[in-house]
Order: structure tokens, then sequence, then C-alpha cells
């Protein structure tokens, strides 16, 4: 086949695809599409990388229902929906963020939709000091005692976050159920897939972990301060008082009963 009979072939093809209006729609559709799947390629972040993904998923569907093609038509109308629901968990995802980033929730109730919930026994234990980190926590019902300290966690409470961020990865407490308890958990995997898809989402986790170091650091030091506010008592209950009779020697092995 010459150059000339590919030109003919090429423009007897084109004319009978702008001939039907159909045609022209379907040509458009693709055109749109193939656009929006080559700008996605260059996106960074999730949210607009999923949307642009349905709108070439709709190009291609329409392109595969008036051309035809029923391969296209079958890929991409399996892969609207999918892509649908994520760009809107996404989306509701940024927003729960941005509510507690606003309103300083530091409770994480916002990753609640991505968590599992199970129920626990009273005197379960969670995670022991030293174990590796590879769960994050929320407690939706009873009381959880950290045993170390003597610390007790809440309901409506996130805990467990700091070990993610430890150079080892270790559990520095131990946390035990002290009733039956219900707890929401999100795996490592899937928050570091929350973390790298929304930016805006690991900033408040920094601030969760943030916030948990700076209680320790209170703790800490309420715990140094109470043997300096004790120890003037001490002292003087510890010395005589002037001019006081000695008391008298109490022999070995008796003494009050």
């Amino acid at each position: 086949m010459s150059i000339a009979d590919l030109i003919a072939w090429a423009e007897a093809g084109i004319a009978e695809t702008l001939a039907s209006p159909w045609q022209i729609v379907a040509i458009i559709a693709s055109a749109i599409a193939v656009t929006l799947v080559v700008v996605s390629s260059f996106v960074k972040t999730m949210i607009p990388l999923r949307w642009l993904a349905v709108g070439g998923n709709v190009g291609f569907v329409i392109y595969g229902a008036l051309h035809p093609s029923i391969a296209m038509l079958v890929l991409n109308a399996a892969l609207l929906p999918i892509n649908i629901v994520r760009a809107v968990q996404m989306v509701r995802l940024t927003r729960r963020v941005r509510a507690a980033t606003k309103h300083r929730d530091g409770t994480g109730i916002w990753l609640k939709p991505y968590m599992v919930r199970t129920k626990r026994k009273a005197g379960e234990v969670l995670f022991e000091k030293g174990d590796q980190a590879d769960h994050l926590y929320f407690l939706a019902e009873g009381k959880i005692e950290l045993v170390e300290i003597g610390a007790s966690v809440e309901p409506g409470t996130m805990f467990g976050a700091i070990a993610f961020f430890a150079p080892d990865k270790k559990r520095t407490l131990t946390a035990r159920c002290v009733t039956k308890c219900t707890v929401l958990t999100i795996d490592e995997s899937t928050l570091k897939q929350l973390y790298y898809q929304n930016p805006q989402f690991g900033f408040e986790l920094m601030a969760q972990v943030a916030s948990g170091l700076t209680a320790d650091k209170h703790r800490l030091e309420q715990q140094l301060a109470q043997p300096e506010n004790a120890a003037p008592d001490t002292v003087m209950q510890t010395l005589p008082a002037p001019n006081a009779p000695a008391s008298p020697q109490t022999p070995s092995g008796q003494g009050s009963r």
C-alpha cells in the first residue's frame, strides 16, 4: 500500500466519522479523556488525581458506548465507581481533619471510619512496654490503664501514636484494660497510606504526637517537683524540738504493739 493509499484511507475514515454527530461526540470525549489521563501523570496529591481519573473514566465510557468499543466501555464503567468512592472518602477525610484542626480536636475521632472495632476483656493487655508499635488505638468505651505511670485512658481518646515515630518503634508503656473495652485500631500500613495521600492528615497526626509529648513533659515536671515540695516538711519532722527531753532507748526486739 502506497502513501497515497494510506492518506486516502485516513481521509475516508475521518469523513465517515465526521458524518455522524454521535461519532463526533465520541471523538471529543476520548480526546478529553486522554488529556485528563496525561494531566493526572503530573499530579502529586491524591484528591486531584482521583477526580482526574473519574473524568477520564467518564470520557472513555462515552467513547466506548458511541464508537462502540465494548472492552473500553466495560473497563472504565468498572473503574468509575471505584474512583468516585475513593475520591469522596479522601474529601471527607480532609474535611474531618480541617474540622479537628479548627476546633483543636485531639481525640482522633475523625479517624474512626478507617479503624477496625474490637471488643477487649477486662485485664487484657493491648501492648506491653518494649513491644513493636504496629497499631494506633482509639478507646470508644471502657477504661485503659497505662501501667508504668498509673495513668488512665478515658473514652474518646486516641493513644499509641508516639511509638510510631520513635527511632526503634518500641512501646514505652504497657496498656491494660481495666474494664471491658471497645477499642478501635488502625494498622501502620493504612496509617502511612493516609499520611502520604493527605498532607493535612499528616500535619494533624504530628499535632497529636506533639500533644502527647507535651503531656509527658508536664507529668514528668510534676513528678520531679513533688519531692522538692515535700522535703521541708520531712526535714522538720526529723529534727528534735528545742529543749525537748531525750526519749528513752527502746531495747532491741521491743516496740509498740
